[in-house]
C-alpha cells in the first residue's frame, strides 16, 4: 500500500461489491466535477455544488530553487509547500495527500447535506443522508449520554462465569469496530487456496497502538504508559465509578493488556506470511484454548459451519487462554467495560468524545484541537456506508475519460515491468517465467467497483445515531463472517471510491486505485505527462512492485502462499533487498529514533521499483515526441519534481514518534531522497556530481527491479 489504511474493521477481509442502483458493468454517468447544471434564463439559481480545488501535479511555488537538488532533493521540491502549509490545529500532520483527503471530505459533505435535506430521495440517499443527519445531531447524542451502550454494559455486569464470555464477546465483536475486545475474528482467504474463504482468529486486546508500547523503557515510553493508565481511569470515572475504584480498575486493565501484549507478534513478524499461517479445525482450537467455548462464540456470531480456522498468532491464543483461567472474573468485567466504552467513545456524548480525543489524538499524536463534527461525520459515513456514498462521488468526480487515461498509464507501467523482468541479469529463466505469469495475472481495479454493495438490510434513521453505528457494524461483521465457506469474490474492494490511497492485495493479486487518489494534484489531466508519471505513475508502479517485494513475492499468480523462486534467485533477491534495508536503517525519524527498516522494507522496495517502472513507462509513452522545457525545468526534471511533490508533508513530533513504531512506510523525505540516490537518471537530470549527497557511488546503488 502507498499509505496505511486506518479504521478498517477487518484487516484480513476486503470489501465485497454487491448489487445496488448502478447495474453491473455500467459506467456512472459522465459529469464535469463541480459544474452546476445549466438552467434557462430567468430560472431560480441552483445551489452551486462544491468543487475539488485545483492544484497542478507540479507546482513551482512549492519548490525552493535556492536549495541544491543534488544536496537535498526533497527540500528543493517541497520547502515552499512546507512553508506555505502549516499543520492545521485539528490535524496531527499535513501533507499533499492529507490536503486532498480533506478537500474530498468537503466535497462529500455537499453530497451528504443534499441527501439529508432532499424531500424526494432514492434508497441510497436515504441511507447516507439520514446517517449523516443523525451524526451531526450532537444535542440528541449528548442527551443520550452513555445509554446507547447500557445494554452491553448490563450484559457484562451480569456475567456469572468465564464460561459465559464467548457469546458475549461475539455480540461485542459484531457491534463494534475495534478488536480491542480481547481478539479479532472474521474471515480470510485460505493462504493455500486463494479461491476459498476460511474462518480466522487474530491477536488483539490492547488499548495502546502497538505491543512495543508496553515494554520500552525509555522515559517517553514510560510517560505514555502513565498517561494511558490515567486515560483508562477517566473512562471508568465517566461511567460513574468512584475515583479510587477507577484507579484500581485502570491498573488492572494495564496489567492484563501487558500480559496479552507479551504474546503478540511484532509488526515485523507480522510481515512473514508463513508465521501467520496456522490452520486447524475447530476441535484443535478448542483444545488450544479450552477456557473459551469456541462453538458458542461462532454460533452467536451467526458464522456458517466450517472445517478450517486460521490462527494468525497461536501463542497469543494460548496466553489468552491462560489469562482466562487465572484472572478473576471481576477483572475481566472491568477489562470488557473499558474496551467497550473506549471503542464507542467517539460516537457517544461530548465527555466521552473529549476524553478519547485528549489521549489518542492530542497526547499521542499532537493535535491541538478537535476536528469539526461535520468532518467526523463524513468520515464515518464513508467508513460505514462507503459504497453508497461512493456512487454519488464517482458520478460527479470521476469521468470515463479519466478512468481510461489512468488505465492506459497502468498498462504501460505493467509493460515496463515485463521488460524489467525479461532483462534482469540476476534472475534465472525458470523464475522469470513464473514472474511473468504472475505479472500477467494481476487484475487492475481503477476508480470504483463494477458492482455496488447493497445496504438495503441496514436500518438507518436520523433519530438514533448509536443505533445507526451499531446496525452498520452488524451488517459489515455479518457480511464478513458469511464469506466463510464461499468462493472468493475477486471483484471486492478494500477501499471506498473516495479514498485518497491505493493498495495491492497479494492473495487477490490485484492493484486497486480508488477514484479519490486519481484527482489533482496527484493525477492532473491538465498538465504534461512527465509529472503525472512521476506522481501517479510511481504510485501505480509502487503497487505493482508490491507483488514482487519481500512479502508479495511469496504468493503465486493465483494468490496462494507458494514458493516459485529458485533457491539461488531467492538468495539474490534478499541480498539486493538488504541493500535497501541497510540504507533506510541509517535515517532518523525524530529525536534519536531511526527508521525500523525491516518494518518498512516492503514499502521502501516498492518506492524504488515503482519509480524505476514509472520512468521507463514515461519514456515509452513519449517516445518520438519533442518534449519542451517548462517553467525552467527540463522534462526529466519535471518527472522527478512531480515524484517528490506527492510526498510534501509536515508532521508533529508526536505523530512522527507514533509512526516510527507502527507505520510500515518511511517518512516522506526518505521516500523521495532514498529513491533518487539509487537512480542514475536523477543524477543526469540535475547534473549532480559524484560525491553529492543525492549521488551514491556506483557500487553502492541498490538495484532490484
Amino acid at each position: 500500500m502507498l499509505f496505511p489504511i486506518s479504521d478498517m474493521k477487518k484487516l484480513l477481509a476486503c470489501l465485497i461489491a454487491a448489487a445496488s442502483l448502478v447495474l453491473m458493468g455500467q459506467t456512472p454517468p459522465p459529469s464535469k466535477p463541480g459544474a452546476p447544471p445549466v438552467e434557462a434564463p430567468g430560472a431560480a439559481q441552483p445551489r452551486v455544488e462544491p468543487a475539488l480545488p485545483y492544484t497542478p501535479s507540479l507546482d513551482v511555488h512549492s519548490m525552493d530553487r535556492g536549495i541544491d537538488p543534488c544536496n537535498d532533493f526533497y527540500e528543493y521540491s517541497c520547502a515552499g509547500w512546507k512553508k506555505n502549509n502549516p499543520i492545521p490545529a485539528d490535524q496531527t500532520s499535513w501533507s499533499v495527500y492529507g490536503k486532498l483527503y480533506l478537500d474530498n471530505l468537503t466535497y462529500l459533505r455537499g453530497i451528504l447535506e443534499d441527501a439529508a435535506a432532499a424531500k424526494q430521495r432514492d434508497a441510497v440517499d436515504q441511507k447516507i443522508g439520514d446517517y449523516y443527519a443523525a451524526c451531526t445531531d450532537t444535542a440528541a447524542i449528548d442527551r443520550a449520554g452513555v445509554n446507547p451502550i447500557a445494554p452491553e454494559l448490563k450484559s457484562i455486569a451480569e456475567l456469572q462465569s468465564i464460561g459465559e464470555m464467548a457469546p458475549l464477546l461475539a455480540r461485542l465483536h459484531l457491534e463494534t469496530e475495534s478488536n480491542g475486545m480481547l481478539f479479532g475474528a472474521g474471515s480470510q482467504q485460505d493462504p493455500d487456496d486463494s479461491n476459498r474463504v476460511i474462518a480466522a482468529i487474530g491477536q488483539g486486546g490492547l488499548g495502546l497502538p502497538d505491543r512495543d508500547y508496553y515494554f520500552k523503557e525509555d522515559p517517553k515510553s514510560k510517560e505514555i504508559r502513565e498517561h494511558y493508565v490515567q486515560h483508562v481511569e477517566r473512562v471508568f470515572e465517566l461511567l460513574g465509578d468512584p475515583s479510587d475504584q477507577a484507579h484500581q480498575e485502570a491498573e488492572t486493565v494495564m496489567r492484563m493488556e501487558t500480559e496479552l501484549a507479551k504474546s503478540h507478534w511484532t509488526r515485523v513478524e507480522e510481515r512473514d506470511p508463513y508465521k501467520l499461517k496456522n490452520k486447524m479445525g475447530l476441535p484443535e482450537l478448542q483444545k488450544m484454548a479450552p477456557s473459551l467455548d469456541w462453538t458458542a462464540y461462532f454460533k452467536a456470531a451467526n458464522a456458517p459451519q466450517f472445517e478450517t480456522v486460521n490462527i494468525s498468532t497461536p501463542q497469543f491464543v494460548r496466553e489468552m487462554n491462560s489469562e482466562l483461567t487465572s484472572v478473576p472474573l471481576a477483572d475481566w468485567k472491568a477489562y470488557l467495560r473499558f474496551h467497550l466504552t473506549n471503542s464507542w467513545s467517539p460516537y457517544l456524548g461530548t465527555p466521552f468524545v473529549d476524553e478519547n480525543f485528549a489521549f489518542y489524538r492530542a497526547y499521542l499524536r499532537g493535535a491541538k484541537e478537535q476536528q469539526p463534527r461535520w468532518r467526523k461525520c463524513v468520515q464515518w459515513t464513508d467508513q460505514q456506508l462507503g459504497e453508497a456514498l461512493g456512487q454519488a462521488y464517482v458520478a460527479k468526480a470521476f469521468s470515463p475519460a479519466l478512468k481510461a487515461d489512468t488505465v492506459d498509464m497502468t498498462e504501460r507501467i505493467e509493460k515496463a515491468m515485463q521488460m524489467r523482468i525479461q532483462d534482469l541479469a540476476w534472475m534465472s529463466p525458470a523464475t522469470k517465467q513464473q514472474a511473468l505469469v504472475k505479472l500477467h495475472a494481476i487484475r487492475n481495479k481503477v476508480g470504483y467497483p463494477d458492482k455496488w454493495r447493497d445496504y438495503a438490510s441496514v436500518n438507518i434513521t436520523r433519530g438514533n445515531f448509536a443505533d445507526d453505528v451499531r446496525n452498520a457494524n452488524n451488517f459489515e461483521s455479518h457480511r464478513d463472517f458469511n464469506k466463510i465457506g464461499r468462493p472468493v469474490d475477486r471483484n471486492e474492494w478494500g477501499m471506498t471510491p473516495p479514498t485518497v490511497n491505493a493498495y495491492y492485495n497479494p492473495q487477490m493479486n490485484d492493484i486497486n486505485f480508488p477514484a479519490g487518489v486519481l484527482q489533482p494534484p496527484l493525477y492532473d489531466a491538465k498538465i504534461d505527462a512527465a509529472p503525472n508519471y512521476g506522481n501517479t505513475g510511481s504510485t501505480i508502479g509502487h503497487e505493482l512492485t508490491h507483488g514482487f517485494d519481500d512479502e508479495g513475492r511469496q504468493f503465486d499468480a493465483h494468490g496462494n502462499l507458494k514458493d516459485w523462486w529458485t533457491k539461488q534467485d531467492a538468495a539474490e533477491f534478499t541480498k539486493r533487498a538488504d541493500c535497501v534495508v541497510d540504507q533506510y536503517a541509517q535515517y532518523v525519524v525524530v529525536d534519536n529514533i531511526h527508521i525500523n527498516s525491516k518494518l518498512t522494507e516492503g514499502e521502501d522496495v516498492a518506492d524504488l521499483g515503482g519509480t524505476v517502472l514509472a520512468y521507463m513507462a514515461w519514456k515509452d509513452a513519449t517516445s518520438g515526441k519533442q518534449l519542451q522545457d517548462r517553467e525552467g525545468l527540463t522534462p526529466d526534471q519535471r518527472f522527478f519534481v512531480g515524484l517528490a511533490q506527492w510526498a510534501c508533508e509536515n508532521d508533529r513530533p508526536e505523530e512522527q514518534r507514533l509512526r516510527a513504531a507502527t507505520d510500515p512506510h518511511s517518512p516522506g523525505r526518505y521516500r523521495i531522497n532514498g529513491v533518487v540516490v539509487n537512480m542514475p537518471q536523477f543524477a543526469r537530470a540535475f547534473a549532480c556530481k559524484p560525491g553529492s549527497a543525492m549521488v551514491k557511488p556506483a557500487d553502492k546503488v541498490c538495484r532490484i527491479w
